[in-house]
């Protein structure tokens, strides 16, 4: 039997928000169907595609921007390299002419009202997220595919194992969190050090770097735009976007119109712990909110958790004087071998464990990192990633109108600061005595994921979507 590898790239995915389970896994899944046309000879012959919905993905569609992504994955744009700025131009174009460029290469009559449905009362028994494909052909016969769309822009085809990705002898084969452990000490390598020799089995180590700081630089050019953007966030809720506003009260009416001399004036203005709490939140809000606005961002290790990471590594960046290549690559890859095995033990999506298993993943893998780049043993490092997903057990995805944003950008402040907290406890602390181990609260979670009702598993069901009114305009 196969066991689940994952790389780095696996965690940490360049997307476009809002969702990626509900953005990107979609997205990915219309590529690979358009690409399964093609591998069996059908995309010329190809007169109709109709999409079904199905759970999750129809009840909050619209909200995550599912019908988007899937129109554009269809229509040939990837969602690494398209323009953002294009996304409601293509998308009106498509609705307006009734016509998509299937691929990109041929173009068929489509219709959103007609061909798009969204199956609100019905779910496929794998996973709440599931969208099935229809290709209808010119002899009259169809081709069939439903795909699953697990957590983190991890993509299932029904039938499929899920593990279809190319098997290699990894060095430092890891499972649970004490298999890295069992590696680290009797290796003497620290976390990333470990995930470091594992990527040698895809590629080289100068491949691996340079994807690593590929991803740190969108999540720069995030936070920065993020940052320096006002207005309100789209999808009806008139959710006015806060990073800019408190951006300028922190720093003052000077503008700066590159990245790095912005973060040198950040680091000017001092080390107080109300000026580092606000900037951190202001980070993380920042992120969030181009995410919302279907912007482009860093799974990590989803979208709806993407401004955790990024906000402790700019609080390590900023606070910490981790500015440094090698420092930056440290942290991300020891914060991916903790997302790997919450996925692997757990679930990293959450109409599966709820909000725990985004922002609560998410805060446990900064903690853990930022232990280990400030120079805690491997044992404190287990300890912050534990220490931080303690305090998300139980968290519940309830997004008001199925989008994006109330709770969930504030939410990403929550799990940064937490994040930081469980870090300096760890680093504080002798994890010798610790009573709880990683391993447990990742058992934990999943236990909770399976006991937890399913309205308050990203259907926007219960909760906090049920209890604040709101009035949509009609989509």
């Amino acid at each position: 039997m196969h066991r689940e590898q994952i790389s780095v790239f696996d965690i940490f995915k360049i997307g476009i928000g809002p969702s990626s389970s509900h953005t990107l896994g979609p997205w990915r899944a219309a590529q690979q169907f358009v690409a399964s046309l093609k591998q069996l000879d059908l995309l010329d012959s190809t007169v109709q595609i109709k999409i079904l919905l199905y759970g999750s993905l129809a009840k909050t569609g619209k909200g995550h921007g599912t019908d988007i992504a899937i129109l554009l994955g269809l229509n040939g744009a990837d969602p690494v390299t398209f323009d953002v700025n294009a996304i409601d131009s293509t998308i009106d174009t498509i609705k307006t002419d009734q016509l998509l460029l299937l691929g990109g290469e041929k173009l068929i009559s489509f219709s959103y009202e007609g061909d798009l449905a969204f199956l609100f009362f019905e779910s496929l028994p794998f996973h709440p997220n599931a969208v099935t494909f229809q290709a209808f052909l010119d002899s009259g016969k169809a081709r069939s595919e439903t795909y699953y769309s697990i957590g983190g822009g991890f993509v299932v085809k029904e039938g499929d194992s899920g593990n279809e990705k190319e098997q290699v002898d990894l060095p430092f084969p890891v499972e649970k969190a004490s298999d890295l452990l069992h590696w680290c000490l009797t290796t003497g390598l620290k976390v990333s050090e470990v995930v470091m020799e594992n990527e040698l089995a895809w590629r080289t180590e100068a491949q691996t770097r340079k994807g690593i700081l590929q991803h740190f630089q969108v999540m720069k050019e995030c936070t920065f735009r993020g940052c320096h953007t006002s207005g309100f966030l789209p999808g009806g809720l008139n959710v006015g976007r806060r990073a800019a506003a408190l951006n300028k009260r922190l720093i003052g009416q000077h503008t700066y119109d590159d990245y790095e001399s912005w973060i040198a004036a950040i680091r000017k203005g001092g080390m107080g712990f109300n000026y580092i709490l606000d900037w951190v939140s202001c980070f993380a809000l920042a992120v969030n909110e181009e995410n919302a606005s279907f912007g482009r961002v860093v799974t990590a290790p989803t979208n709806g958790a993407a401004g955790v990471i990024p906000a402790v590594l700019h609080y390590y960046i900023v606070f910490c004087d981790g500015f440094t290549e090698e420092k930056i690559t440290q942290f991300i890859t020891c914060a991916s071998e903790i997302g790997s095995i919450f996925k692997k033990g757990a679930t990293i999506s959450a109409a599966m464990g709820g909000c725990q298993a985004e922002i609560g993943v998410s805060s446990a893998m900064a903690a853990a990192a930022l232990t280990e780049c400030l120079g805690g043993s491997q044992r404190q490092v287990l300890m912050a990633a534990e220490i931080a997903m303690e305090h998300h057990l139980g968290l519940t995805c309830d997004p008001i109108g199925g989008l994006v944003q109330i709770p969930c950008i504030e939410r990403n402040t929550m799990g940064a600061i937490k994040a930081i907290t469980a870090s300096q406890l760890a680093l504080q602390s002798n994890p010798d005595n610790a009573k709880v181990s990683l391993d447990a609260v990742v058992n934990t979670m999943w236990e909770t994921a399976l006991d937890m009702n399913s309205k308050y598993k990203e259907t926007s069901d219960g909760g906090l979507a049920t209890n604040i009114p709101i009035s949509l305009p009609e989509c």
